[in-house]
């Protein structure tokens, strides 16, 4: 889930061009791109749109399909619930989760929902970090329920309130470092936040960058211009590529040799860095039958 492109859920007209798109993941948003007067239909749309493409498209074009509700708070959670929880949705994005508490009544209710609605496959959630309160928690919110897949970074919400500038390299370094050892320390992924500056295009590869290098999968996108920069980020490179297949051609001959850490390429390399060759071929692998290039 390289790039996860945001789609107002009060714009339908956006929905089946944003399916066919490059985006590995859609998000059909109905908190805070939709203005409260227009939520209930917007959350109308996105249903028909949901029960049409599941009865028509081959499970979505085999996108990852996420929506954002809103807040497990507000009074439009259960209502959003109702109408979206359906058969081919991958993954609920939760809003400002505060406390592990949050988690286990939003699952408590989507199961709910899930026997309401006849949804066959369980829907996994992403919960937004965007507070320092989340922030703190973020290893408790991560492990609170096997149905959290992952944490997503909020940067707008987490710094514009408490003055941090958005283009404060460290400071976004170090939110970033946090959300992924928790992450980490949880077995979830972590997911990079949107960048709000659509012109900024050099702006957001630098993010975007920063995040794959500190084990981020993939970023968010508020725009489709944003997608392909994303798609290219996070990608494995060919020299990434070349040199995970020599890792793993080498530990062959390692484990014949008994041998527990060896060289390639001038580096010693043992476990952990077999651990992520394997992996960076088995990206590389999904991007190639999914009939992109690299």
């Amino acid at each position: 889930m390289k790039s996860k492109l945001f789609v107002p859920g009060s714009r339908p007209e956006l929905f089946a061009k944003a399916l066919a798109g490059p985006a590995d993941a859609v998000s059909f948003d109905l908190e805070d791109a939709v203005a409260e007067a227009v939520k209930p239909q917007a959350r109308a749309h996105l249903r028909r749109f949901l029960l049409d493409t599941a009865q028509g498209e081959a499970r979505f074009s085999g996108k990852t399909v996420i929506v954002r509700v809103n807040p497990v708070d507000s009074p439009h959670f259960d209502a959003d619930l109702a109408e979206i929880v359906r058969d081919g949705v991958t993954l609920l994005n939760l809003p400002k989760p505060r406390h592990p508490d949050d988690v286990l009544d939003a699952v408590r209710r989507l199961e709910r929902a899930e026997r309401a609605n006849g949804v066959q496959t369980p829907i996994g959630l992403l919960l937004n970090i965007e507070s320092p309160t989340a922030l703190r928690q973020a290893y408790a919110l991560a492990s609170s329920h096997p149905r959290v897949q992952g944490l997503q970074l909020g940067l707008g919400d987490l710094f514009e309130p408490l003055g941090i500038a958005r283009h404060e390299t460290a400071a976004v370094q170090q939110a970033m470092f946090a959300m992924r050892m928790a992450a980490g320390e949880a077995g979830v992924f972590a997911y990079d936040a949107a960048f709000a500056d659509i012109r900024d295009q050099t702006g957001f590869q630098a993010e975007a960058r920063l995040a794959k290098h500190l084990g981020f999968i993939g970023k968010s996108c508020i725009h489709p211009s944003q997608v392909a920069l994303a798609n290219a980020v996070f990608a494995p490179t060919p020299d990434e590529i070349a040199h995970a297949r020599r890792v793993v051609d080498a530990a062959q001959g390692a484990h014949a040799d008994q041998v527990g850490a060896w060289v390639v390429d001038g580096k010693m390399i043992d476990a952990p860095f077999l651990a992520r060759a394997r992996a960076i071929l088995a990206q590389a692998g999904r991007i190639v039958e999914q009939g992109d290039s690299i």
